[in-house]
């Protein structure tokens, strides 16, 4: 194997794809905690932006990454990936991004929803799914990390 493969797959597995139980979820987890970490390091008045450039950053390093996996393994989507959780969770974070006040329920909250939806894939994520390559790994999990974003941005808002 070459460095890229190696840093492809330190990228595509985010530290925790190798676990036995239920990498996704902590994949997710890592999502949570790269929130919460920005939350602390980084000012107010940059946060929007820190974050958004977050889910980019993952987002085309996890397309990369996800694309040279799977060749490598020989699988489509293996389950080692978990960049696309991890993706996929910012985006259904970022709502917490434009309000001001908010409590670890809502985190909580984000999670559940964002776990829900890529785990139940409702349309267009089950068909992004089916797409070749790392787009198709990702794409699932931002549409899945977007419903997430709009029921928490509404809960928001309600409560």
């Amino acid at each position: 194997m070459k460095p890229t493969d190696y840093l492809a797959l330190s990228i595509a597995t985010c530290g925790v794809g190798y676990l036995p139980l239920a990498p996704g979820t902590w994949g997710s987890l890592v999502g949570v905690g790269l929130f919460l970490l920005l939350v602390r390091v980084t000012p107010p008045n940059a946060f929007v932006a820190v974050v958004l450039v977050a889910i980019v950053a993952f987002t085309g390093a996890g397309t990369w990454a996800a694309t040279r996996t799977e060749q490598l393994s020989g699988r489509k989507d293996p389950g080692k990936v978990v960049v696309d959780e991890v993706a996929g969770q910012l985006i259904a974070l970022f709502p917490l991004t434009l309000f001001t006040r908010w409590s670890s329920w809502a985190v909580i909250v984000s999670f559940i929803l964002f776990r829900f939806f890529d785990i139940v894939k409702p349309y267009p994520a089950n068909r992004l799914q089916e797409l070749n390559g790392g787009a198709g790994v990702m794409l699932d999990d931002l549409v899945a990390g977007v419903y997430g974003a709009v029921i928490v941005s509404i809960l928001l808002k309600i409560f």
